[in-house]
């Protein structure tokens, strides 16, 4: 009986994280138009889901925002948009399988990544805070060079023609992208998961009495 409520309460939970990222990936504070790209902050709720409840939920609410992504694309294309939705693809159905995989999959390993990594620092004993932030940095910088290098991989001579650059160059241009918003998404995603995430992890034992015990034990004491 005990493991079947775990099991609703965790359902239920994720569901309402999911409801969060929906919710963001359609307001200009989850998908942040700039002039070839969406910035995004929509991996935060999927980052903090894979802390709170795991890494399979972190898979699953990474999922939905993928889905969010390629249908964000498709609906409001920006110059790269071929590269997150399959129905803007200029290869083929080739080129479509490698869109379904920038928009989803690689959102996927962002709550995967996240999950473990928290799971493995709390077994180190890394205090909450400094663990929240570590996740979320590292998180966001997930999602950020898997999408990047999966499209200089994937679609360099695409990019290069969107952009009017030779494919030498694209590279370069990718490389600018990580620096010059990757690194200050990652910057906001460690401050708002510590910040965040801290404040859930107290309110759990709370929510889910049945964890309280073992969460207390996990929990690296803060100073």
């Amino acid at each position: 009986m005990n493991s079947k409520k775990k099991d609703i309460r965790w359902t239920v939970s994720v569901a309402l994280m999911a409801a969060i990222v929906v919710l963001l990936a359609n307001t200009p504070l989850g998908m942040i138009q700039l002039p070839v790209i969406k910035a995004t902050t929509v991996h935060i709720p999927v980052i903090i889901g894979a802390i709170l409840l795991g890494p399979m939920a972190g898979a699953i609410l990474g999922a939905t925002f993928g889905v969010c992504s390629l249908i964000s694309n498709t609906v409001s294309p920006t110059l790269l948009s071929f590269a997150f939705s399959p129905f803007l693809s200029t290869t083929g159905a080739v080129g479509g399988i490698k869109a379904i995989w920038i928009s989803i999959g690689c959102r996927i390993l962002i709550g995967v990544a996240a999950g473990w990594l928290w799971i493995l620092l709390k077994n180190l004993k890394v205090p909450a805070p400094v663990g929240l932030a570590i996740t979320g940095f590292v998180g966001s910088m997930v999602n950020t060079i898997c999408v990047m290098g999966s499209i200089y991989f994937l679609f360099a001579q695409q990019y290069a023609e969107a952009k009017e650059v030779a494919l030498t160059a694209v590279f370069g241009l990718v490389m600018g992208t990580v620096t010059a918003s990757g690194i200050p998404e990652a910057i906001a995603a460690a401050v708002l998961v510590d910040a965040i995430g801290f404040a859930l992890i107290k309110a759990m034992p709370k929510i889910m009495p049945e964890k309280k015990k073992a969460d207390a034990k996990a929990e690296p004491e803060t100073v």
